[in-house]
């Protein structure tokens, strides 16, 4: 059995970036001959994160929690105070020596056994490699034997499997080039990427690919490293908790990471979605990665709280409770239509209360569940004949489902399921994976 790669990783990047670095975060020249732990200790005081430090390396665990490393610390997640590394791992302590880490990298390819899992970190010309908490036979190597055609004293890697590389790569940064590295023929392509700035960091979280520098960031394409929309973004808004940046407020961080079950959600067609808990909601706007939060009261004050379905139709959000229906036209305010609220018989043709409701894209079908019954509802009909499309015994109740470009996505509990379409969810025959709603939709560390 695999021990918790929580345990290997940290062990393994750790070690790199220990007390090699105790006097690196150091203010003020002191005597860098001088070892010991009160310095540890002290630098650790000093660490704080929402300071706004540029970390040496981040590497994600097989759990998908961040792990952000500074000199002979590690941050584990997204808050918390800095840990010293040789706390977790006493081995730490045989290697004095290690002066700094440049890149570290979880080489991730579950069909590449003799990879996989292999932890891997640069040290000017060195590269250690680590497998379930020990050093491998023969290692340190030089980064030239083990990655012919990579330079030393690099600034940062990622691991890039494909296809969002062409092919199973690591990315390797040094300055502004930049050198993906072909797992399995271990050819070098050395790749330009303009309008990126030079990472001192890199990690790929989520499916998605970011370059840290200093504490901004930029999330990048790994085959072009265009990097689309609004960056660089502050780190400490979204890769940190620090509360006193943005306009984040503490029922962001409450709500995000709850394990409360959702009531609602919906994607309108613009892509922002919004997610809806008891008294709150939840927003990310299409193309950011950032959630916002606010009260049903302040944005839907005729709702009040506690939903029980909610759809979007031609930029329209229609909203669920009990037996009624609210229609609100998407804006920058929404505002609440004459008319509004209007009977649910009259709207989708059935009584209340429901379980979900969704419209998937383009379309003008209402997929209305209620207990163990989807019915299929004409939108453009008047009036709306519910049709019975069919039972799902997979479940004998479901939170919230919304529908995307990538399919239904139904909620229940704090987990999600995704299928590829209705269809598929209808002749489903047994649970598919089930994924965390906080760490996977709203990008908590747990």
């Amino acid at each position: 059995t695999m021990k918790p790669l929580s345990q290997t990783l940290c062990l393994c990047l750790v070690l790199a970036l220990s007390h090699a670095h105790h006097h690196a975060g150091h203010q003020g020249g002191e005597d860098e001959g001088h070892e010991g732990h009160d310095h540890g200790h002290h630098e650790g005081l000093l660490l704080d994160r929402c300071q706004g430090i540029e970390m040496d390396a981040v590497a994600v665990t097989e759990e998908g929690i961040p792990y952000f490393f500074k000199g002979g610390h590690v941050f584990k997640g997204f808050h918390g105070k800095a840990e010293l590394s040789n706390e977790s791992f006493a081995e730490l302590d045989d290697h004095h020596h290690l002066g700094h880490v440049d890149a570290a990298f979880l080489m991730h390819f579950p069909d590449k056994p003799t990879e996989h899992d292999h932890i891997f970190f640069m040290l000017d010309t060195k590269v250690f490699s680590y497998y379930k908490h020990q050093l491998e036979t023969g290692f340190p190597k030089d980064i030239s034997e083990v990655f012919p055609g990579i330079p030393d004293h690099l600034d940062a890697a990622v691991v890039c499997p494909a296809p969002d590389c062409e092919e199973d790569a690591v990315i390797f940064f040094k300055g502004d080039e930049i050198y993906h590295y072909n797992v399995k023929t271990k050819k070098v392509e050395e790749k330009k990427f303009e309008g990126m700035p030079n990472c001192t960091s890199a990690f790929r979280f989520m499916e998605h690919y970011y370059c840290f520098h200093g504490h901004q960031f930029s999330k990048f394409d790994p085959k072009t490293g265009e990097v689309h929309g609004r960056y660089p973004k502050e780190a400490r808004d979204y890769f940190m908790k620090c509360s006193k940046f943005g306009d984040t407020t503490d029922h962001i961080e409450r709500e995000r990471c709850s394990r409360v079950h959702l009531d609602a959600i919906t994607s309108d067609d613009a892509g922002n979605i919004y997610a809806f808990r008891g008294h709150h909601f939840l927003e990310q706007d299409a193309g950011n990665d950032t959630w916002a939060a606010d009260t049903i009261e302040s944005d839907f004050k005729e709702l009040h709280s506690e939903v029980d379905a909610t759809f979007s139709y031609e930029n329209h959000l229609y909203m669920v409770k009990d037996d009624k229906v609210y229609i609100y036209k998407v804006g920058d305010s929404h505002t609440h239509l004459d008319g509004s609220p209007k009977p649910l018989k009259e709207v989708l043709g059935v009584e209340g209360p429901i379980d979900a409701a969704f419209v998937c894209q383009d379309h003008h079908i209402a997929h209305v569940i209620k207990g163990q019954t989807v019915y299929d509802v004409d939108l453009k009909a008047s009036p709306p004949v519910p049709v019975k499309e069919g039972s799902f015994t997979l479940f004998n109740k479901v939170d919230a489902a919304m529908c995307g470009p990538e399919g239904v996505k139904l909620f229940k509990g704090n987990h999600y399921f995704h299928f590829q379409s209705v269809k598929v969810m209808l002749m489903a025959k047994a649970i598919p994976e089930e994924h965390k709603t906080a760490l996977e939709l709203f990008g908590c560390d747990h």
